[in-house]
């Protein structure tokens, strides 16, 4: 009587085994490594992205206060009532805000300057001086330069008042390892008729 024996191949060997979860467990460590990479950079996206509304909050304000302004001065010398022009730019621009009473306002101020950080950032001061000022910019906005070109303030002169501002600088700071840089451009002409 010859016997033979079935042999089971059910199941998987201690080898096979072995090789099965080496291989489950290379493959989870890339995946969960690339989640988290993309976790990570959407952070940075969504900070950066805070810090870019930011400033186009604080530009947009800027500029509408602009437009219902008159009397448009460019230029630290002289009176910050008196109308000037600047063809050439500079970092400072005051303006009378609009206002429906008969009581003078002082005029606000715009200017660029560095903090005690040394960070540039752009300011805004209501009561005509540069003591009062505000910054507009939040600190992870590093401001490089801010320049005010204005044209026909004066009354009369057949052009109507108009203000180019342009703005460069980067955005984020060291907690976000990417940095943006920006470069904007913004135009404001008077709605009151100046012709």
């Amino acid at each position: 009587m010859n016997m033979k024996r079935k042999t089971s191949t059910r199941g998987f060997t201690l080898v096979e085994m072995i090789v099965a979860v080496g291989l489950f467990a290379v493959v989870m460590m890339v995946s969960v490594s690339a989640l988290l990479a993309l976790v990570n950079a959407n952070r940075k996206a969504q900070a950066l992205q805070s810090v870019m509304n930011n400033l186009n909050v604080a530009i947009d304000g800027m500029v509408r206060s602009i437009r219902m302004g008159s009397q448009y001065h460019c230029g630290a010398s002289g009176v910050y009532t008196a109308t000037a022009d600047c063809s050439s730019g500079d970092t400072l621009f005051a303006f009378e805000p609009f206002h429906s009473g008969a009581d003078a306002v002082p005029p606000w101020v715009y200017w660029f300057a560095e903090d005690q950080n040394g960070v540039g950032r752009l300011y805004k001061s209501e009561d005509g001086t540069l003591t009062g000022g505000v910054a507009m910019t939040a600190p992870e906005v590093s401001v490089d330069s801010v320049r005010f070109y204005v044209i026909g303030s004066s009354r009369g002169d057949s052009v109507q008042p108009k203000v180019l501002i342009i703005i460069k600088g980067t955005a984020g700071n060291t907690k976000i390892t990417t940095q943006s840089t920006f470069h904007i451009q913004a135009t404001a002409v008077q709605r009151i008729l100046d012709l």
